[in-house]
This record gives C-alpha cells, structure tokens and sequence, in this order.
C-alpha cells in the first residue's frame, strides 16, 4: 500500500462499517416487499464485525489482508447487485462502488488497484446480470464508466502527490523523504537476500563561497547541473537525494564498496565541481540510520584531510 497503512486500513475499516450500518437500516426499514431484509441483515452483520477487526488490527494488517478485505467488499456488492430486484436498486450500488475504486486508486499500486476495480466490476455485472431487473443496461454502462473514470483520475492524482511530496523543487532528485523511503525499501531487498548495498554521503566544497561571490542563483544553479551530471552516470536502480542544502545522498543496491568508489570516480569525471564523500556498505542487521552515520563520519574525515 502507498501512504501510511494504518491510515489505509481505518479508511477500510470505515467503508465497511458505514456500508454495515446502510445495510442495517434497509433491513430494519425496508423499503418495498422485495426487499431482501435476511440478506440485509447478515451483511450489516458482517459489515460492522469487519470493520472492527480491521480497526483494531489496522497497525498490524499486512498486504495480503488488506486485498483479500477488498475482495470481499467486491463480492458483498455484487450479492447485493443480485438480489436487486429494480434497475434503480442496482444502480444505487454506485457510490459503494465508486468509494472502493477511490480508495484504491489513492492506496494502491496502479496495477493492483486496477485489478481491484475489475474484480469489483466482474461481481457487480455479474449480480445485475443474474438479478435481470428491467432497463438495466444504459443506467448500468453510465454507472460503470463513471466508476473506471474516477478510479483512474485518482490514480493519477495520487501519482502526481506522491511525486512531488518525495521530489526536490530545485534539483528534480528525491527529496530527504522520497530518499529515505526509497533507500529503506532497497535496504530491506538487501538485508533479505543478501545482496550487497552501499550508502554514500556526498558534499560539496566551498558552496558557501559560490553563494557569497555569485549569488544564490548561481549556486542553485550549480546544484541543478551537478545533479543532473550525476544522474546520467546513475543505473536506474541507484537512488539520488538532496538531504539539504549542499548535501546529496546516494543508495546503491547491488553494490558492494570497491565499485562504488569506481561509480565516485566517474561522478567526478562528470563535473567540475570539487566535493567530498563518504560511503558505508550495508551488512547483517544494517539500518538506514546506522548507515548515513558511518558515511557521514567518513565524509567529515575527508573533508578534515583535505583541509591539511
């Protein structure tokens, strides 16, 4: 999931609760004979008991729950889709729908979400299909456009936020945050299969000087150009970030240290501009933390022994 899962999980936990509650009002209150009230009455049942499993357990819920939690709400919405006995009935399954093609589309990958919204909409025309109420088909193709269209718009949004919450304005690298997330999930890779993985720290000299004799446009300047340099020697696996200021940092999996001193070199060849580096490779039980120190202690070593 993207975001913050427990946040996911109590959204989750809400749809399924509000739903419950919906369904116990239609069994209590039903609104024509037809009304299927023992159908009703057990998914009230059934939405109200999830949601507080899933709000309990929202710190605790992996993956795997959290999909399986959906696909259940895709085949709740399409029983009732069945046992709809009016065109009317059907369609007014269209927020239900619409919500959980929103939350996907906000929490999860793009394929994962669009699976999601498929599974929702095989259920639900199943149902419509199977409950064969009249005049169902231009209601029924409006509501289902309408769910693709707004599930996909989220996804795209969703894309864009996630983008420029974890991007630098200035440079276009990650941020210390995009980073940070970014190198911590290429650690746990690391740490899992035993791959190698080396973290560098790296800091320009003298930009103080460039700001105070040219001014901070040109030294905004020089932060573009040099990251853009760095960028072109980069794989696509290895992660550049401004941790701030005149400070980059750089994840490398796959690489143990000697070669990352061969990707530095040709870091340097790529630019005129003079800075230091320190670097930490990864081992049993390494934390992201444990490892921007190592190197930040092995950048300050260098700077101290090039100032001799």
């Amino acid at each position: 999931m993207h975001g913050d899962r427990a946040t996911g999980v109590g959204l989750l936990a809400l749809l399924y609760g509000v739903s419950g509650l919906l369904c116990a009002v239609g069994a209590l209150w039903p609104m024509s004979r037809q009304t299927p009230v023992a159908l009703l009455g057990g998914l009230a049942v059934v939405g109200i008991g999830a949601s507080a499993v899933l709000w309990l357990r929202r710190h605790q819920l992996r993956d795997r729950a959290v999909h399986a939690a959906l696909g259940m709400v895709s085949l709740l919405v399409g029983t009732l889709a069945w046992q709809s006995a009016t065109a009317a009935g059907v369609v007014g399954l269209g927020p239900a729908m619409v919500a959980v093609g929103v939350f996907t589309g906000h929490f999860l990958p793009p394929r994962a979400a669009r699976v999601h919204v498929g599974l929702l909409l095989c259920c639900t025309t199943a149902g419509a299909i199977a409950a064969a109420p009249s005049d169902i088909t231009a209601p029924w193709l409006t509501t289902v456009v309408t769910v693709v269209s707004l599930s996909e718009a989220q996804l795209r949004i969703s894309a864009q936020l996630r983008h420029a919450a974890g991007t630098d304005p200035l440079t276009g690298v990650a941020n210390r945050r995009g980073w940070e997330t970014g190198a911590a999930r290429h650690l746990a890779h690391a740490l899992r299969i035993g791959e190698p993985l080396t973290v560098a720290v790296l800091d320009l000299d003298d930009f103080k000087a460039v700001n105070d004799e040219e001014g901070h446009s040109a030294g905004d300047e020089l932060l573009r150009t040099l990251a853009q340099a760095w960028e072109r020697e980069l794989r696509g696996a290895d992660l550049l970030g401004r941790h701030g200021g005149d400070e980059f940092v750089l994840c490398l999996p796959g690489t143990d240290v000697d070669s990352a001193r061969e990707l530095v070199a040709r870091l340097r060849a790529g630019h005129p501009a003079r800075w230091s580096v320190g670097m930490a490779a990864a081992g049993p039980g390494a934390t992201l933390r444990g490892l921007l120190r190592r190197a930040d202690e092995e950048l300050y070593r260098a700077k101290r022994t090039r100032a001799r």
